[in-house]
């Protein structure tokens, strides 16, 4: 069993040998309550999920567009809460010692539950990999080099219009992989040409030997492919966490099926990478 961020490098390492780019699916914990997350979480695996992203909830995630912001307003209204988040993380991995685990969010609810504990609770629930998108390179000694220290691998996400000199800057203390947002805007914009991924994705190749998992955008299995053609890994999350908004009722709450619907889909996304051609 790998442990740590170790099970990131071992999943690429893996996808290497079979030839193929990996599936990366975001759904954010407790959303739209923490029974209905935990059985999707626990189906994304067996539905081709290789990463696993699972968002942290915030009551002000200005990085992400309308469907990620709203599912985290549904997770906080439920009760979701960062020691819920840890703990949907250690019972996910009573099942699954393999599939990386990434939290992914913002700093404020990591302050306020004290760094110190949150690596330390994380490390134990089973985590690999944070990706905090309002701590900059230059805050470094605030989260990213404690989280590496205490054995968690830190992800940082570069931009189309992040210039070669900031590229540096950006990916020196990152290990796991490098999350590479493929057009400017906030989660769920429209998707950029597979041109443009493949001029972004060597961009950052010629900067570091991390994995390259290009986001943002990904919305049907058709454009997962044309980003696993050149990539690492697709990441998949605005369409997944509209599907759950989908199969919500008028009172907001989860319709029979709702699970099944959403890891059938993210199954599409699956057969979509996986029928892709690498360059």
């Amino acid at each position: 069993m790998s442990a740590g961020g170790d099970r990131i490098t071992t999943r690429f390492e893996a996808l290497r040998a079979e030839g193929r780019a990996g599936l990366v699916t975001f759904v954010t914990a407790g959303d739209p309550d923490h029974e209905t997350a935990m059985e999707i979480l626990r189906g994304l695996p067996g539905a081709g999920a290789d990463i696993v992203e699972l968002g942290m909830p915030f009551s002000d995630p200005m990085a992400d567009g309308p469907a990620i912001q709203l599912s985290s307003q549904r997770a906080l209204a439920a009760g979701q809460n960062m020691k819920r988040t840890l703990a949907m993380v250690e019972a996910f991995r009573a099942d699954d010692a393999d599939t990386p685990v990434v939290l992914m969010g913002y700093y404020n609810p990591i302050y306020h539950y004290g760094v110190e504990a949150f690596l330390g609770d994380a490390l134990r629930a089973g985590v690999d990999g944070l990706i905090v998108v309002d701590v900059p390179a230059e805050e470094d000694d605030e989260l990213c080099l404690p989280a590496r220290k205490a054995g968690l691998d830190f992800i940082r996400l570069v931009t189309p219009a992040t210039d070669d000199v900031r590229l540096k800057e950006l990916v020196a203390n990152c290990n796991g992989f490098i999350y590479y947002v493929s057009v400017a805007g906030v989660t769920g914009s429209t998707s950029a040409t597979g041109d443009a991924v493949a001029d972004g994705v060597g961009r950052v190749r010629a900067a570091t030997k991390l994995p390259v998992a290009v986001g943002f955008g990904i919305r049907t299995p058709a454009q997962a492919a044309v980003v696993a053609n050149v990539a690492d890994a697709a990441v998949v999350g605005s369409a997944i966490v509209e599907r759950i908004a989908g199969a919500l009722d008028e009172a907001m709450r989860p319709r029979a099926g709702l699970a099944d619907e959403v890891l059938g889909f993210v199954g599409e996304l699956a057969t979509g990478v996986r029928g892709a051609r690498r360059k």
